[in-house]
């Protein structure tokens, strides 16, 4: 979040909910192109007078000449020299709003929170339950050793291990834990999915975070467009993905290579698939070959 120039940190909003409803406003002109109150109220539950305030005091405090009325629309519009505050005023910050929508819409059907002209495909949820979820994060923040039952594609019938987990992580599709498996002797990726007992926590870890060289490492993943598109269809796909000359490079740790290859669906050998299908390819495979690893 980038702070308005001559704000001092005690003048800054700190609660959360002014926080939300800032980048709310910010999130839905810029995107949307029409703010109106009626996107507070639906939001946070609030009055059409309280809604008011808030965009009055944004653009007042925080966001001067952010955003204009416009009568034709009945509602605010970004201003040409826009600049977010509470937002860096990329894409992500709108899907994630959409996300939010229709999470709550499937799960509170008599609540009106979607939008006309928009829709969000999400993924089937996994099988993950807080009875698995509460101990392993436990687990991690007490650096406990954890007895569970497991089973993987490699074992299919359930038996039990020990761990000592230091990260839950959400791949875009599934639920796992970085842990070390004290069977196999390293740190290994378990799907919480296929934990079918309730974990139960033992005595003190003694590998934590700073021992796993994978999840340490950084990692650079540079992408491209698939050399087997003609010329026009390279510079088309360079600027689906922001791509500068022609290549993107994506930073992560090196135990999470292999499920960022899985998200931009580059996990296959290019050759296996047309370069319609294909699109962009790794251009540093070689480099980043021994982190592409597969979980327990």
């Amino acid at each position: 979040m980038a702070r308005t120039a001559g704000k001092n940190a005690a003048d800054w909003p700190l609660r959360w909910d002014l926080l939300l409803r800032y980048r709310l406003i910010e999130v839905i002109a810029l995107w949307e192109g029409r703010l109106t109150t009626n996107h507070l109220m639906r939001a946070f539950g609030i009055g059409r007078q309280q809604a008011s305030k808030d965009i009055n005091t944004y653009l007042a405090d925080y966001g001067p000449g952010n955003l204009v009325y416009d009568r034709f629309l009945k509602g605010y519009r970004p201003a040409k020299g826009f600049r977010p505050v509470f937002t860096r005023g990329v894409a992500d910050e709108y899907l994630q709003m959409m996300h939010t929508r229709e999470d709550l819409a499937c799960s509170l059907e008599s609540l009106t929170v979607r939008e006309f002209n928009t829709e969000v495909l999400l993924p089937p949820a996994r099988d993950l339950r807080p009875e698995v979820l509460r101990p392993v994060l436990q687990a991690c923040r007490e650096k406990k050793r954890v007895e569970i039952e497991y089973a993987s594609l490699a074992n299919p019938e359930p038996e039990f291990r020990v761990i000592q987990p230091h990260t839950v992580v959400h791949t875009g599709f599934r639920w796992h834990v970085r842990a070390w498996c004290e069977k196999n002797g390293d740190f290994r990726d378990f799907v919480l999915s296929r934990i079918s007992d309730r974990p139960e926590l033992v005595l003190p870890a003694d590998h934590g975070v700073e021992d796993d060289a994978a999840w340490c490492a950084r990692v650079d993943v540079r992408l491209t467009p698939d050399p087997r598109l003609n010329d026009a269809q390279r510079a088309l796909i360079a600027r689906d993905y922001g791509m500068a000359r022609q290549q993107l490079k994506i930073e992560t740790r090196g135990a999470l290579v292999s499920y960022l290859l899985q998200q931009l669906r580059v996990d296959l050998p290019a050759e296996q698939r047309s370069p319609q299908a294909q699109q962009i390819v790794v251009q540093n495979l070689q480099d980043i070959q021994r982190w592409v690893t597969m979980a327990d």
